[in-house]
């Protein structure tokens, strides 16, 4: 059964179903301009939502740190990896977001793979939502929880999961703009469940922070819940901070007692300072060019009118994510190929990414387009309109 052919078959099997994933060689950036495979083509593929990645502050950043520091932290943080530049960011982190502390990770899928274990355990209960990212739903096996997964962001199932528990401690665990879909939980509803059910609300605001709230300080400000002590709130640092990591923001004693219980903070090594310098340079732009939010927005507001007259469905989102449902997985890959054919590169998403006969085309924009960039796309889109 493990024989080398029997791989052979279930790759072809892949195929068969238009399922087998492709990587591509970057190897050049310009802005939303990317050298891809000897090709340049305009991206629509990637998460650097405030086109911070090239930014030269962060970039003179990044190599100042490198020049003090070198180009790894070396061990784990609760050895020698906790340099001064982690200690910097992590105060940083913490006033943005208007929590007590801050912790960094070396990812998301770190972060948040060690963070429920950490929160939860056997004989606790965590509660899910159905589109959950898949470190998030990684995190809640691992932490041995009773486990609970309710419909997608339908209040009404939660409720009644939270009060059929009678576990001690209880964890509600969302996205907060989900990656796939595009759309913003309901989290002040969310947070009014906890409370009347004694329960923590942890939110995974990967595409949230940075884009969402005033000045940026992520969906949990945007929704009025930031200061909330049953607030765990993560969010990742490589996209609209266009830099590496994570980092978790709580009340004092509860990412003290992360510090002290996530595996993947303890046995990981730190994060470069040379990446950690990036993101607190990338905050300090936030704060001087605020005009990056409102210009995403308009360009989002842009794209929706366009795709008005068009065929397919896009999903109700005012987000950065604008999802395009095709359907078929052979015809998302084919209208993903015939716009790469127009210099356009727009990911094909399938599953098990997202549900079955829902694959689609994951659009996502960025502070670095120009109005030209998006009727580029919505053209190039009217004429595939037929495919």
């Amino acid at each position: 059964m493990n024989a080398p052919a029997s791989f052979e078959a279930r790759l072809a099997a892949l195929d068969a179903a238009s399922l087998r994933r492709t990587r591509r060689v970057v190897q050049a950036k310009d802005g939303p301009q990317l050298q891809v495979d000897g090709r340049t083509l305009l991206s629509f593929a990637s998460n650097d939502y405030l086109g911070l990645s090239q930014h030269p502050a962060l970039i003179a950043a990044a190599q100042e740190a490198a020049a003090r520091y070198g180009v790894g932290a070396t061990a784990s943080p609760l050895v020698c990896g906790h340099e001064g530049p982690h200690k910097a960011l992590e105060a940083q982190l913490a006033a943005f977001v208007g929590r007590p502390r801050a912790l960094c990770f070396g990812s998301g899928y770190l972060a948040n793979v060690g963070l429920v274990p950490a929160l939860v355990g056997r004989g606790d209960a965590v509660f899910s939502d159905a589109l959950n990212h898949a470190c998030l739903i990684d995190g809640v096996r691992l932490s041995r929880a009773e486990a609970h997964v309710y419909p997608h962001v339908d209040l009404a199932a939660l409720a009644a999961q939270l009060t059929a528990s009678t576990a001690q401690r209880k964890l509600v665990v969302t996205d907060a703009v989900f990656s796939m879909d595009g759309n913003i939980a309901p989290l002040r509803e969310l947070l009014a469940l906890c409370e009347r059910h004694d329960a923590l609300l942890m939110v995974d605001d990967a595409h949230g922070f940075g884009v969402l709230g005033p000045g940026g300080r992520g969906s949990a400000a945007l929704a009025g819940i930031a200061e909330s002590p049953r607030l765990v709130y993560m969010a990742t640092l490589g996209k609209a901070l266009g830099c590496a990591g994570a980092f978790v923001a709580g009340e004092a004693q509860l990412v003290e007692w992360v510090l002290q219980r996530a595996r993947t903070y303890i046995f990981a090594t730190a994060l470069p300072a040379m990446a950690v310098a990036a993101v607190g340079a990338g905050l300090q732009v936030i704060a001087d060019e605020p005009w990056r939010q409102p210009h995403l927005r308009q360009l989002v507001a842009q794209l929706r009118a366009g795709m008005a007259t068009l065929p397919w469905r896009l999903l109700q989102s005012d987000t950065a994510i604008q999802p395009l449902i095709v359907g078929d997985n052979a015809r998302a890959l084919a209208l993903s190929d015939a716009l790469r054919e127009r210099g356009l590169w727009v990911p094909a998403i399938r599953p098990p990414t997202v549900p079955e006969g829902t694959a689609r085309l994951r659009i996502s924009l960025s502070a670095a387009h120009g109005e030209a960039d998006v009727a580029r796309l919505l053209d190039a889109l009217a004429e595939l309109q037929t495919l």
